[in-house]
This record gives structure tokens, sequence and C-alpha cells, in this order.
């Protein structure tokens, strides 16, 4: 790993701050299955200070996400305003803090990121959870849809345990933020028959359970929202990651 980060360093020339935002990024990009553009950049006057671990913070900007779950990320952005390193461990192709730090964060997601991510075995198998009448619920070509009145649409396929058919539901819902984590179906309208607005009622229920961003979050880190804004076929997050630990990822998340 350390050659791969610093093998092509003209390293008596290369700037602390260039190298540890090279480690940084290099670091980040192995949480994610494949990314578009990604860039961590490390800021410290004077650069010294990076030797004692001292960092004024780092800017993180990513673009088309793609993370080990299936779940899809149009764009994010970390701003750290002041961070503490182990600077020798930038040396073994590592990121580790001393202490834990706090970052602005934005993270966008686009009507595609949304349909994709709900039709993902990992959201796939949160959703199979959830039972009707004693019987598993078994979802098909969900799609997201972002409304100009700042509402989202869900259309799915249900299949009622071992039944051949589907049924078709049809949920349409503003979003809201509880606690600053828990992402909640506010002022639904259902369509369909009364079985499927019955089966749509259930799933609500199930989703504003199930999307807590604690159980979505990367390994080290803690996310809140302060606002959330539908607007152009976008989902954007506005917010405070609280970061413990540099994130990690875990080995089960490869497969």
């Amino acid at each position: 790993m350390t050659s791969v980060l610093f093998g092509s360093l003209p390293l008596p020339g290369q700037g602390g701050d260039q190298l540890v935002s090279k480690a940084v990024t290099a670091a980040i990009a192995a949480l994610f299955k494949r990314t578009q553009k990604l860039e961590a950049t490390v800021r410290a006057e004077p650069v010294a200070k990076l030797l004692q671990g001292s960092a004024d913070g780092f800017d993180f900007i990513g673009q088309g996400l793609l993370m080990y779950s299936g779940l899809r990320v149009e764009a994010m952005e970390l701003y750290v305003q002041a961070v503490s390193i182990d600077f020798g461990a930038i040396f073994k192709g590592q990121v580790s803090l001393r202490r834990p730090t706090q970052a602005t964060m934005r993270i966008v997601l686009s009507e595609e990121d949304l349909t994709a991510s709900f039709n993902t075995p990992f959201l796939m198998k949160k959703l199979h959870q959830v039972e009707y009448a004693g019987q598993a619920l078994h979802f098909q070509r969900t799609q997201i849809t972002l409304n100009a009145d700042k509402s989202m649409r869900m259309q799915s396929s249900i299949r009622l345990g071992d039944a051949v058919d589907s049924v078709d539901i049809d949920i349409t819902a503003h979003l809201q933020v509880e606690n600053r984590r828990k992402i909640q179906f506010v002022d639904v309208v259902y369509g369909g028959n009364p079985q499927a607005v019955e089966l749509a009622q259930v799933l609500t229920h199930h989703l504003n359970n199930l999307l807590d961003l604690d159980e979505f979050a990367l390994d080290g880190l803690q996310l809140r929202i302060d606002q959330l804004r539908l607007r152009n076929k976008q989902l954007t997050f506005y917010g405070v990651a609280q970061i413990d630990h540099f994130p990690q990822r875990k080995e089960s998340a490869a497969a």
C-alpha cells in the first residue's frame, strides 16, 4: 500500500500537505467500489505543523460514488475545520486520527441514484423484513421519481409470499427529518386498489423505521442532517459528520 501511495512521488520536492492529501484521497477511495471523481486536500499553514500531527483541516469532494453495498451517491462534500493526525502512519499507507473531529457535509442523491439504490440486494433485503398477514413481501422494479412540488413518488411491484401475481403500489410523499437522523415519509398519498393501498401503508411504516442514517453511515462516521432539500431531480442533505476514527471498509462489504 505504501508503494502505491508514494512510489511515484518525488519526495524531496514534495510538500507535506500534498503527500498527506494523496494518502487521504487513496484511503477514502478504498471505501468505494467505484468513483468518478475523488479529491481530498489537506490544509496546513505552515506545512511543518503536519510533522506534529496538526492540520488546519481538509476538504473532501467526491462525485459519482458507488459504495460496495451498491448504494449510489451523486456528490459528497466534507469540510473539516481542524484535524489531528498521526503523520507517521501516512508512511504506512494509513490515515489515523489522534482524536475525533467534526465536518460540515453536503450529500446529493439523484433520482437515478435513488432508483438504483432501492433495487440493490442490500436495500431489498432490508425491505423483505416487512410482512403482511404473516407473509413476506417481495419487491421488484422499484422506481423513484422526484417531483417539482418537492414530493417523492415511489412505485413498486410487490409479491405477497409465494404468490405468482404481483400488486403494483404507488406512494407519493414529502420528506422530513426527525431527530436529525431519521428520514420520514409525511403527507402520504396512496394510489391503486384497496389491497395496494394497504400494502403501501405497511411499507411506509417500515420505511419510516428503516431510513435511519446510523444504519447506513460508514464505519467511524455519525451523520446528522440540519436541512433537506428536494429540487431539480436531486435530494440534497446538509449537516454535520462526527468522525470518531478514519473509516475503514468492512471485509463483508467487499462481497
